[in-house]
Formats: structure tokens, C-alpha cells, sequence
């Protein structure tokens, strides 16, 4: 009995043995396969290793190590700026990291502009191009385009105010575009694009040439500023002038202004001929 529990154990033990081999040999076999698939496909299409985020980054944060990964990218498709070695993103010499400027989802490229140089402040200047300035436009709930603004976004800015009108001394009051297509870079003290929710903002900063800036200055001050939110996908810009009086809002006409000229001077005397006056005109003296 003992003998034939042994030869079974040795058979059982046996067979065993052959499984795991028989199961190594087609696990190695897969891997073999797949990695001459994978050389097949970077023959085909040549790919090479980008950093992504390993989580959703927001605005002002440290990038990290920990805080990216590496995948293989279309060599041909790779976003303008992406980072392809450690030491391009995170320096040896350098003595701190670098801090998110734009808001990233998870495995997105990280690119030169989302993110500042090694220990450079993500303060509101790193987001002004070269030649542009940062200008606050006063809003409130209605001129905020009820706090559905976010840094990022681009506005039409339109002034209303009293103008003269010509030749007479009544005033009238009028809305025109005066700047289209300005970029908001921060909404109060916010320059992240992940707000939550709609804020009621006092302040809007954009991003504006110094001319704009002195246009704009000029029509806050005389007047009341109203921010339009441009579509995301809209790059159309206005050329043409838009604007809108009392009287055009009316659908009423526009009034020749009349200038009264001075009536003739007639100087006159009084005759009379039987029963009957007759005023006859003559030169007048003065």
C-alpha cells in the first residue's frame, strides 16, 4: 500500500513539474511575441518617451518626481515644448522645482508653458507675453458676465457713457466696442483656470498691449464697463465699429440738426390811402 501511495505521490510530483514547465515555456513565449510586436510597431511608427502627469495638477502647484511618468509618443505628433528627459525637467543644478501654471488632467503632456522655469514665482507676470501688460477692469455680477469668467477666457469690452452731441448742447448716451478679443489672466487674486463654480468678481485682470491699457483707463473712467465672454473656439475679431445710441436702440430716425438762420431784416411805413392802410417796405437805416 505504502508503495503504491509512493508511486503516485512520484507521478502526481511529476506532473506537476511538467505543468510549470509547460507553463513557463508559454508564458515566455508570450512575452517574446510581444515584444517583437512592440519592436514591429516602433519600426512602423517611431515612437519616443514624453512626461505626462501622473494626476490632475492645478494651478501653483510643485511639480514633482512623483508627479509625472513616461510614455512612448508618436515621434511625429509630439506637443510643441514637452519635456523628453528627467534632466530637461527637473535640472540637476537647479536648487528648486518647478510650479504649474496651467491647470493638467491626468496623462496629459507637460509642456514648457504649463509649467514655470526651476524656482521661478507662477506669479501673474510669468503669464504675460513679451510686449503685453496687466490691466484691472472693475465688474460686477452683470458687467462679469455673472461670474462665469475664468482665467484663460477672452472678453469684448464694451464702454457706455454720455457723449455731446454735435451742434447742440444735449448729451446722448451711447455703448460701443471698444477692445475684442482680450485674454483674462486672473479673476480677483485667482490666476488658476480650476475655479469651481461661478464667482461674483469685483475685479477682472486682462492681458492688453500698452495702448489698450491707455483706452481702456480712459473709458473706465468716463464711463461703464461691460465684459462680452467670447466663444472658446471663436477667433474672429471685430474691425468694423459697433455701436449703439438711445435713438438707434429706439428704431427712430436720426434728426438733421437745423440750424435757424437769421431772418432778413424788413423795415416797413405805414400809408394810408383813403379808408385803407398799406404798409410799404424801404431800406432800413440801421
Amino acid at each position: 500500500m505504502r508503495a503504491v501511495f509512493g508511486l503516485v505521490l512520484i507521478v502526481g510530483v511529476a506532473l506537476a513539474g511538467g505543468a510549470v514547465m509547460m507553463a513557463k515555456n508559454y508564458i515566455s513565449a508570450y512575452q517574446n511575441e510581444l515584444a517583437r510586436e512592440r519592436q514591429a510597431r516602433q519600426q512602423v511608427v517611431p515612437t519616443v518617451d514624453v512626461y505626462v502627469a501622473t494626476r490632475q495638477l492645478k494651478y501653483g502647484e510643485t511639480l514633482k518626481p512623483d508627479d509625472v511618468r513616461t510614455v512612448r509618443w508618436p515621434e511625429n505628433a509630439i506637443p510643441e515644448g514637452s519635456f523628453m528627459t528627467k534632466e530637461a525637467l527637473f535640472p540637476v543644478d537647479a536648487k528648486d522645482y518647478r510650479v504649474v501654471l496651467r491647470a493638467m488632467e491626468k496623462d496629459e503632456a507637460v509642456m514648457a508653458v504649463k509649467v514655470t522655469e526651476p524656482g521661478e514665482d507662477a506669479g501673474i507676470t510669468s503669464q504675460l507675453e513679451r510686449g503685453m501688460r496687466a490691466f484691472a477692469i472693475k465688474v460686477d455680477v452683470a458687467s462679469g458676465v455673472s461670474g462665469f469668467l475664468r482665467p484663460g477666457d477672452k472678453v469684448d469690452v464694451y464702454w457706455t457713457g454720455r457723449v455731446r452731441a454735435a451742434q447742440r448742447d444735449s448729451q446722448n448716451e451711447l455703448t460701443r466696442l471698444i477692445q475684442s478679443a482680450i485674454q483674462v489672466i486672473a479673476i480677483d487674486q485667482t490666476a488658476g483656470g480650476d475655479l469651481e463654480g461661478a464667482i461674483i468678481a469685483r475685479t477682472v485682470t486682462v492681458a492688453a498691449r500698452p495702448e489698450q491699457v491707455a483706452a481702456l483707463a480712459q473709458a473706465q473712467t468716463t464711463g461703464r464697463l461691460s465684459l462680452a465672454l467670447v466663444g472658446a473656439t471663436d477667433d474672429t475679431i471685430a474691425t468694423d465699429t459697433i455701436e449703439v445710441d438711445q435713438r438707434s436702440l429706439l428704431g427712430l430716425a436720426a434728426l438733421d440738426e437745423v440750424v435757424e438762420a437769421e431772418e432778413k431784416k424788413v423795415c416797413t411805413i405805414r400809408t394810408r390811402r383813403g379808408a385803407e392802410v398799406v404798409e410799404i417796405p424801404i431800406p432800413c437805416t440801421n
